[in-house]
C-alpha cells in the first residue's frame, strides 16, 4: 500500500525513502490531518523548554504548546532509533490509527510534523491529565472521582475501544490499554491515547501474529505467550482497568506477607469468597453502591478471564454497565483470569525472553501522558 499524496508531504524531507513503504498491519491513511511546520511547532513550545514539558513515554517527551490561532495543544517529539526505526514506527501507527476517526472518547490527532530526523504529532491538550495521575495519586485525588463519575469514565472508555473494534472499519486494535493512556479532558471525559503501538485489522483478519509489546499486568495471557494478537487482548486490558477504576487499587502492589502480588488475582480470590464488596474503594461509601459496584468488578473478571473467547465483546461490555445490565452479568459465568507475571513467560520475535517491547505495571503510581484539551485562550480585547 502506498501512502496518499497529502500524507507523504508531512514527510518532505525524506519522501524518496518512504514513498510505497507499506504498513505491515494494513490500513489507509488519511487526508484529514494537518501538517505542521517545525518552527511554528517550536515556538508554540517556547522551544520545548523544559518547563513545557507535560510528560513522557516510551517513545518521546510530550511538551505543551499554544498555536497561533489560540489552541492550547499537546506535542509528542518521538526519539527515532536509527537501527530498530523505533519511533518511525510509532509514528506512522499513530496517523494510521487516528487521522481519519473522531469519537468522543479518542485523542484527536491535530496534526504531523517531519523535519529531518524529527517526528512530532499533535494532539488536543487534556487538561485534567491521564486517569493514572489524576485517579490513581492516592487516597486524596481518589476522594474526588465519586461513583458516577468513575462509571462515566468506565462506559467511556468502553465506548470507544467498541468504536475502534467494531464500528471503523479496518479495524483498530490499541494493544496498550492502561490507566496511563486513558487521559481526562476538562469534563472528565476518557479519551483513549497513545496509539503508537496500534495494529488495523482488515474485515476478513480476525488475528495478527506479531512482536509482544504493552505492560505487564495488562497484557493478555495469549498475547503475551504466543505473539497471537485480537481484539479481546484490548478487552482483557480494559477489564484491569476496570478493576482499578472501581477499587482504586494498583494493577501491582506489594505487601510483606504476600509479596508482589496482582490486582487481578486479589479480584478473583475475593470473587471466589463471595468478598467482592470489600474489593471496592474504601474511600466510597460500599453499603450504598452494593450490587452496581459488585456488578462493575464482575464484569472486570468477565473481560480479564485466561481463555479469550470467553471474554464479551466491547459491544456486550457497554450492555453489562449499563444501568439495566444485572442480568446480563448474573447469567454469565465467570472462569479463572489468566495473567502474566514474569518477563520470561513473554515471547518476543519467536523466543521467549526477559527482555521487550513493553514496560511493567509499577507498584508506584507515575505520571502518564499528560495532553489536554484543545481550548481557545480568551481575548484580553
Amino acid at each position: 500500500m502506498k501512502f496518499s499524496f497529502p500524507f507523504l508531504k508531512c514527510f518532505s524531507s525524506s519522501t524518496d525513502t518512504l514513498e510505497g513503504t507499506q504498513i505491515p498491519y494494513g490500513g489507509q491513511i488519511s487526508q484529514s490531518f494537518t501538517v505542521n511546520n517545525y518552527n511554528d511547532l517550536k515556538v508554540a513550545t517556547h522551544g520545548f523548554k523544559a518547563s513545557n514539558k507535560i510528560g513522557e513515554g516510551g517513545f518521546g517527551s510530550v511538551y505543551k504548546g499554544l498555536l497561533k490561532d489560540g489552541i492550547f495543544v499537546a506535542v509528542k517529539v518521538l526519539s527515532v532509533e536509527l537501527e530498530s526505526m523505533r519511533g518511525e514506527r510509532e509514528f506512522v501507527s499513530e496517523i494510521a490509527a487516528l487521522s481519519d476517526i473522531k469519537h468522543e472518547n479518542l485523542v484527536k490527532l491535530r496534526g504531523c510534523c517531519v523535519d529531518g530526523a524529527r517526528r512530532l504529532l499533535v494532539y488536543d491538550y487534556m487538561e485534567n491529565n491521564s486517569l493514572a495521575q489524576t485517579f490513581l495519586g492516592g487516597e486524596q485525588n481518589r476522594s474526588k472521582f465519586t461513583w458516577t463519575l468513575r462509571k462515566d469514565i468506565s462506559r467511556g472508555i468502553a465506548k470507544g475501544l467498541s468504536y475502534l473494534h467494531e464500528e471503523v472499519s479496518p479495524h483498530v486494535v490499541h494493544r496498550d490499554i492502561k490507566a496511563s493512556n486513558i487521559l481526562l479532558d476538562e469534563n472528565f471525559t476518557p479519551k483513549i491515547a497513545d496509539f503508537g503501538l496500534a495494529r488495523l485489522f482488515s474485515e476478513n483478519i480476525s488475528h495478527i501474529s506479531t512482536r509482544v509489546a504493552g505492560t505487564l499486568g495488562y497484557l493478555s495471557p495469549e498475547y503475551a505467550i504466543s505473539g497471537h494478537l485480537t481484539r479481546k487482548s484490548d478487552v482483557y486490558s480494559f477489564g484491569v482497568v476496570l478493576l482499578e477504576i472501581v477499587s482504586g487499587s494498583p494493577v501491582v502492589a506489594f505487601d510483606i506477607t504476600r509479596g508482589e502480588h496482582f490486582l487481578v488475582n486479589k479480584a478473583w480470590e475475593m470473587y471466589n469468597a463471595d468478598q467482592l464488596l470489600e474489593l471496592v474503594d474504601p474511600v466510597l461509601d460500599r453499603e450504598i453502591l452494593n450490587d452496581e459496584a459488585v456488578r462493575f468488578l464482575k464484569v472486570g473478571l468477565l473481560c480479564v478471564q485466561e481463555k479469550a473467547s470467553l471474554r464479551p465483546k466491547m459491544s456486550m461490555v457497554i450492555k453489562m454497565l449499563s444501568s439495566d445490565g444485572g442480568i446480563i452479568v448474573e447469567e454469565m459465568k465467570i472462569t479463572q483470569p489468566g495473567i502474566i507475571a514474569d518477563l520470561v513467560d513473554v515471547k518476543i520475535g519467536g523466543k521467549h525472553s526477559s527482555h521487550s517491547f513493553f514496560s511493567k505495571a509499577s507498584t508506584s503510581m507515575s505520571p502518564g501522558s499528560p495532553f489536554q484539551i484543545g481550548k481557545r485562550r480568551k481575548s484580553n480585547s
